[in-house]
């Protein structure tokens, strides 16, 4: 199964308690979860084959025998051999190449967790972006990914440093990956993979970025002993991420950003109930459960809320900043649970222990933990109203009955507006489609053609009203994005949204067309989707489809499926 099966070793009898030993296994290991091999077309440059691992939360078993638990860190080293012209990374301290017989040699010299050990190998070059920092991309994206990163990876580093203590990985090298890397990005140690589409999206890249230089001290150096308690990594990150976005961007920019995430987080909850179980923050892992089926955006968004109020308690953040260097002094190359770190945190500020915080009526510790549900107090996001009202007025504008401020709503250029800005606003249309047909032939009118230039993020949820509310005019748009989509958080979204109602068909039509350029497993994926719900409707030719085509009434389903498909994004934010 993906999971394996246990290894057992005998030790001879006559070993002395405590006395070393080795043990050599001889294994060979080809398909599995954590080992994805593409061939040449599946890369940007159609020229070399390529392949990747991606071991979060317990891949990694099948890529060599371990102790595939976050409680368990150990030192590693590996030796490659490669065919010339293919380049070899992993998330190792320290490297070498021997030319002549085509063999890298990897260390790392700190213990890890096995999930963070990670190789990729392909037609992979280099430029320093910064003193401690390179970029490695295909040939065609390696001018793209430096004149989006030099320079400021090294200006993120630094400011993590000033809040958080020294970086203790050496090197933050990052390698952008084809389309087919399943999750947006991944913290591996001294090498971060990062999915090549995400590089049209300048915010998104910046937030992926500065969540993965977080996960150098909340995760990678400290690391939650359990994936029950996924949060002490990812709730830690993320609001780590966000300092170190107040410290570079400034607060408002953070707050526009945290506001865009929390209606993601309360979307979720529609969808998954405020009683379920996996909105906890110490989640029970039932056997047999794959950890990653746990990666929601309560791990993050909730946890980070927990890691705010922690930090509001302290009356000023750079108090609560002290107390994240001491912790990760203290608990750095180790794995904790989450008494270790409130444990800590209340003898770091005795007079909050003085005063019973822990058990502050309605807010309790213990209830933060372990209550279903939403987060128990979220942060005063108002320094960022600068860049969030706007937002909220043009929603207005377009949602409140008679539509009669169209003229006002139209004169707002939204490429003037900040990604986050037009996502939030955009998936807020979402969230209330099927619209009007008024509406929804206004706002293409308005703001279809603007959109069109803008990045992937911003035209796929664009692309998900238009498919919700039936809007045959602009579907031609659809298939022109999917026939040049093969990143699984750009397709998945789309086909899910295009199977509730009576568009599936014209989904199979595109799949049909595309399927040969999708990964495998992404190809399974949407195959699962398309076989799933309705029947196949006829064929709607939608090259003969014009703007004064009606639009049809979306099945009673659409909420619940579309909802999926956000959620799907949303959570896919990064590892």
């Amino acid at each position: 199964t993906d999971y394996g099966s246990s290894l057992t070793v005998s030790l001879p009898a006559s070993l002395q308690p405590h006395q070393p030993f080795q043990i050599i296994v001889r294994y060979t290991t080809a398909d599995g979860p954590a080992i994805w091999w593409l061939d040449p077309e599946l890369t940007y440059g159609n020229a070399k084959p390529f392949v990747f691992t991606q071991g979060h939360s317990v891949c990694n078993r099948s890529f060599f025998p371990c102790f595939d638990t976050p409680a368990v860190k150990c030192t590693y080293s590996a030796t490659v051999k490669a065919p010339a012209g293919i380049q070899v990374l992993m998330s190792a301290t320290q490297s070498s190449y021997l030319e002549e017989e085509g063999v890298y040699q990897f260390y790392m010299e700190y213990p890890v967790p096995a999930y963070l050990v990670a190789l990729v190998a392909g037609d992979l070059i280099h430029a320093d972006i910064g003193p401690r920092s390179r970029v490695w991309a295909e040939p065609c994206l390696l001018p793209t990914a430096i004149s989006k990163l030099s320079g400021i990876v090294e200006r993120w580093l630094t400011a993590a440093e000033s809040l958080y203590g020294p970086y203790i990985w050496g090197r933050y090298d990052i390698v952008f990956l084809p389309p087919s890397f399943p999750i947006v990005a991944m913290e591996n140690p001294c090498l971060t993979f990062i999915i090549s589409s995400i590089l049209e999206s300048d915010e998104f890249l910046i937030i992926d970025v500065i969540h993965e230089v977080a996960h150098s001290w909340f995760g990678n150096a400290v690391t939650n002993a359990t994936w029950e308690e996924m949060w002490l990594s990812e709730g830690l990150a993320t609001y780590a991420q966000r300092r170190i976005t107040t410290e570079t961007y400034g607060a408002a920019f953070t707050c526009l950003e945290t506001a865009f995430r929390l209606d993601a987080l309360h979307r979720q909850m529609k969808l998954l109930g405020e009683d379920n179980p996996v909105s906890k923050l110490q989640v029970k892992l039932e056997p047999g459960v794959n950890p990653s089926n746990l990666m929601n955006l309560f791990t993050y968004e909730k946890g980070y809320c927990f890691v705010y109020y922690l930090s509001q308690l302290c009356g000023d953040p750079r108090h609560f900043d002290s107390f994240l260097r001491a912790y990760i002094e203290k608990y750095k190359f180790t794995s904790v649970v989450a008494q270790d770190l409130l444990d800590s945190f209340l003898n770091f500020f005795p007079e909050l222990k003085e005063q019973c915080v822990e058990s502050k009526a309605g807010l309790e510790f213990e209830r933060w933990l372990n209550a279903t549900g939403p987060p128990l107090a979220e942060p005063d996001l108002s320094q960022g109203s600068s860049l969030t009202r706007p937002v909220e007025t043009l929603f207005k504008l377009w949602t409140t009955e008679p539509l009669d401020s169209v003229a006002a709503a139209s004169s707002v250029d939204l490429t003037k507006w900040r990604t986050f800005q037009t996502v939030l606003f955009l998936d807020r249309l979402l969230d209330g489609s099927p619209l009007p047909h008024e509406v929804i032939k206004k706002l293409s009118e308005c703001y279809s053609s603007q959109l069109d230039s803008m990045n992937a993020e911003i035209r796929i949820r664009w692309l998900q009203i238009v498919v919700r509310n039936d809007y045959y005019p602009d579907l031609y748009k659809v298939r022109r994005f999917l026939e040049n989509q093969m990143s699984r958080m750009y397709t998945i979204p789309l086909y899910e949204d295009l199977c509730t109602g009576t568009l599936k068909s014209f989904a199979l039509e595109i799949f049909y067309q595309t399927q040969n350029q999708l990964h495998p497993n992404l190809r399974k994926t949407i195959q699962q989707i398309l076989s799933q719900g309705l029947n196949p409707l006829p064929a709607i030719d939608t090259t003969a489809v014009t703007a004064d085509t009606p639009a049809m009434v979306l099945e009673d389903k659409v909420s619940e499926a579309t909802n999926g498909a956000i959620s799907l994004r949303d959570v896919n934010v990064s590892a």
